[in-house]
Parts: structure tokens; sequence; C-alpha cells
């Protein structure tokens, strides 16, 4: 029985990282569970050798001893002298999270160990909300780091937080075509804009897709970031520069990861979910939605019929602020 949950246990699934744990304690969580569930079935029968014991002899009065033949159990297979079957398992962590920061690990197992490197190669978005507050700077951008600076904030309006998050979100688009190395004029490109396709070449800076204010209540707001090639120490930072563009300043409170390509928070396997039974499960739903999703953005496909002109939204000669773009670059 372990032997046939072992040939099936190879793909990814994901679970949901709580603050304050570190991405290697969950990953050694995780295969220690593994192992628990594999070695908890029941053993095998023992297997049978025959020996020669001594005892006495049937119907003698003077109990003469004598050397019958005898079935016993060979103990050398069994789980007290030979110790648990599986004692080691492959288990690989897709985009990391730090320990601050929760959300959606991905995780491979076994074979699905090459998945995530698939995984990593293209360049798939992810999503998360990031919880601000206003008035305050910090030395690591963290409402418990030291504080450097304490300022006013009641000139900030949720107008003037959409129209810096636009600006934003404009100059990352245009630095993803720069680093996609497409050619705007083409039909190909196009193509792959409207499809969702575009991503870069290589590593990159850290790249916004999308940014959004999901609620506004100062001193406090909470942003949702689509983005590729972040590290959650960017996205904190990137807080911090907000709050300077409003002429005040910001820290931030929380990094929720809700989304690493197509594992999202419902996929997430929760802590009473940690069990050979439950990711056994996981990895069976989420294989043929890896296998499209890798399909699609590694030989992307692309029907050429029935597509509309270009209207290229980055054409417009808007701001130009390269906000947020960091030379370092994180996945």
């Amino acid at each position: 029985m372990a032997s046939a949950r072992l040939t099936r246990l190879h793909g990814l699934f994901a679970a949901y990282k709580p603050p304050g744990l570190k991405w290697k304690h969950l990953r050694d969580t995780m295969e220690l569970q593994l192992l628990k569930g594999l070695n908890a079935g029941k053993p095998p029968a023992p297997e049978q050798r025959v020996r020669f014991l001594l005892g006495p002899m049937e119907g003698s009065e003077k109990k003469e001893l004598t050397l019958t033949a005898t079935s016993v159990p060979t103990l050398t297979s069994h789980p007290l002298v030979r110790g648990p079957v599986f004692t080691s398992l492959k288990v690989g962590v897709g985009h990391r999270l730090d320990a601050q920061a929760s959300g959606v690990l991905v995780f491979g197992v076994g074979q699905g160990c090459r998945l995530l490197t698939d995984m990593y190669n293209a360049h798939l978005t992810k999503d998360y909300t990031v919880r601000g507050l206003l008035g305050k700077a910090t030395d690591d951008f963290c409402e418990d780091g030291r504080l450097v600076e304490k300022t006013t904030y009641g000139h900030v309006t949720r107008e003037k937080l959409d129209r810096i998050l636009a600006v934003m979100q404009g100059s990352h688009q245009k630095a993803l075509v720069m680093y996609s190395n497409l050619d705007l004029k083409t039909q190909e490109a196009y193509e792959m804009a409207v499809r969702g396709l575009i991503r870069p070449t290589n590593k990159s800076p850290m790249l916004i897709i999308g940014i959004r204010c999901l609620h506004f209540a100062p001193p406090e707001f909470l942003l949702e970031v689509q983005c590729m090639h972040e590290t959650q120490k960017q996205l904190r930072k990137l807080v911090h520069e907000i709050g300077l563009e409003l002429k005040t300043t910001a820290v931030c409170t929380q990094v929720r990861r809700t989304r690493d390509g197509i594992f999202t928070l419902d996929d997430a396997l929760l802590r009473t979910q940690w069990d050979l039974h439950s990711i056994l499960d996981a990895i069976q739903a989420a294989a043929p939605r890896v296998a499209a999703e890798l399909e699609k953005s590694l030989r992307p496909g692309l029907d050429t019929q029935q597509v509309p002109s270009p209207r290229w939204p980055w054409d417009s000669e808007g701001p130009s602020s390269a906000l947020g773009l960091e030379s370092d670059v994180g996945h």
C-alpha cells in the first residue's frame, strides 16, 4: 500500500504558510508528515523460515529431548529491527516567502521538483495583498522596525493614491515590454499581449502587472498587487515609496500572497490538512491545470484568426516615472 502511494506522490501542491514561520521549517514539516503517512501503513506479514528447535519427545516417559522442525517468523524484516521503510523524500519549494510574509507556497514532490523549474522559466505572475500604514517610516519598511520618522497624512485622499498607483502601473507595463524584447509593431507581439503571455526573456527587476487599492481608511490602506520577479522586501519598500509620492510616509504591516501561478488560496492546504491523504488529493487535482498552464506559457500556440487590430495601452504619452523599478532581482 505504501509503495502504491509513493508512485502517486509526484507533482505539485500548495500550502498556506502562516506568518512567523520560515519556509524551510515548513518544507521540513511537509517531508516529515509525508514520511509519517507512508510509514503508517500496516506492515506486511513477516516471512517464515524453518528452524530445528530442541523440545521434549512426544510419548517419551524419560522426557528425552529431540529436534523438531518448526516454522518461525524472520525478524530481520520487522519494523522494530529494520526501522521505518521510508527515511527520506525529495521535497522542493517554489517561489519562497520570507518569515514575515504569509500565503500560498508551492511545493514539489519527487519528479514534481522538475516542474518547479518549469514554473520558474514560465515567469508566471503572482498576486499579493499588501497592507500599509500612513504616517510612519522605519529602517526596514515594516511596522515593527526601528522608527525613523513620523509625518502627517491628513492631506492624503483616495484619489491621490489611485493616481499614484496608475502612474506606477503604466511605467511597469512599459518596462515589461522592454524586458520581453518584443517588437510592438509585429502581429505576434500583439497576439501575445491579448492572451496575457508577454513575459521577460530573462530575470528582470520586479515588474508590476497590475496594482489597485482595495480599501482606504486612513491611516490604513490595502493594495492588491499582481507582479513577477518580486521579493517580499521589495513589496514592503514599494509601500514606503508610495508614501513618499503622497508627500508623507508609510510602512508595510502585512504581505500576503494570494496566488502563485495557477495556485490560489482555495488550493492551499491549511495546517490541519498537512497529511499524506490530503497532499495526494491536492497533487492529483492540480496535475491537469499545471500541465495546461506550462504548455500555454512555455510553448504558446497562438491562434492568429479573429484577433482585433492592435491598440496598445502603453502607446499613449503618459507619465514615464519608474516608480518601484529596482535594480535588484528577486523571485
